[in-house]
């Protein structure tokens, strides 16, 4: 039996893939390399595919007996989601029921899906809980929640059996060193802070310094990749034992600021960089913290790196010393 990840050759999936190879799972990583890296593959069997192409699918579940699915396989720029929808809708939703249609023809019946806060939109009220309205305010977070409402119904209709994993801010890289993030174009916070303190750009920019929070900047929920990937493997243990299908934050609940997060890369590194101040961006929430009580309670998950510090120290190991 062995798991399939698509989109493993990403960040979170490459990460997820080397942990349940560490646990002795059989993995097999299907990616079309459009977002990831064939290098961060290092575990597991790849198969070259894209899910907009159900013969791909049909070859890899013909080929392997699939226990289970973790299903990363997405585009997460919000500002581009924007731009472009339409691409979004078709990569994010119609290929997932591609997906889905050949897990049915071969009776595979559990998934995993890497989902987001974003779903939420404006929370109603800090930290987020999983019962909170969910209203997205753009194409991205409004992609996943269309598969979220997905899943419902397949289990429902079919039996499908999921756990939908709703992420804050990841980040980080593998402790070991051995994989880390790596995106192109880059948008986040922590690695662009990263590349300004060693000298790739000229500074950073923090957008809005007069939101209602201690310094004026947003505040994130940064959770470390590794405490995700080891929540991944919490989650498929529950489906295997028979769990009912639910939906589960995965966080810090505790908040970071911009200026906090540009103050910590700082003294981890060493160096000194510019922080430029620019006005706010639209539809940017002050605060995004999110409630993972419910993913302790019933996935016995707790992060095992919380401090902001230690994220930074592990992405700056990575961004230094790592390569595919």
């Amino acid at each position: 039996m062995a798991i399939l990840i698509c989109g493993g050759a990403g960040y979170i999936g490459s990460h997820v893939n080397k942990f349940l190879s560490r646990k002795g799972y059989e993995t097999l990583v299907f990616d079309n390399l459009i977002c990831g890296h064939r290098e961060a593959v290092k575990w597991g069997n790849f198969v070259e595919g894209d899910l907009s192409r159900e013969a791909d699918l049909e070859a890899v579940f013909s080929a392997y007996e699939i226990e289970a699915v973790f299903h990363f396989a997405a585009y997460a720029y919000v500002g581009e989601s924007v731009e472009e929808p339409e691409k979004y809708y078709y990569n994010n939703v119609a290929n997932t029921l591609n997906l889905l249609k050949v897990m049915r023809r071969h009776g595979c019946r559990r998934i995993l899906f890497s989902s987001t806060c974003a779903t939420y939109g404006e929370p109603e009220a800090v930290p987020i809980t999983e019962d909170q309205r969910q209203s997205p305010i753009n194409p991205y977070g409004a992609t996943k929640l269309m598969v979220e409402r997905i899943f419902r119904d397949y289990g429902k209709a079919y039996g499908l059996h999921f756990a939908v994993l709703r992420y804050f801010n990841a980040a980080g890289a593998d402790p070991e060193g051995e994989i880390g993030e790596s995106h192109s174009p880059e948008t986040h916070l922590i690695p662009l802070a990263l590349q300004a303190a060693s000298g790739i750009r000229s500074g950073i920019r923090v957008f809005g310094t007069d939101y209602p929070t201690p310094d004026g900047s947003c505040i994130r929920d940064y959770i470390h990749v590794w405490d995700l990937a080891e929540a991944h493997y919490l989650a498929l243990r529950y489906l295997e034992r028979g769990g009912t299908s639910d939906f589960f934050n995965l966080g810090n609940e505790r908040g970071t600021s911009v200026l906090e997060v540009a103050e910590a890369v700082k003294q981890v590194t060493g160096k000194e960089f510019p922080v430029i101040y620019d006005r706010r961006r639209p539809g940017d929430p002050a605060v995004l913290v999110g409630s993972s009580r419910k993913a302790g309670e019933i996935l016995g998950w707790e992060p095992r790196y919380p401090r902001i510090e230690t994220i930074v120290e592990h992405a700056w190991n990575w961004q230094e010393h790592g390569e595919f």
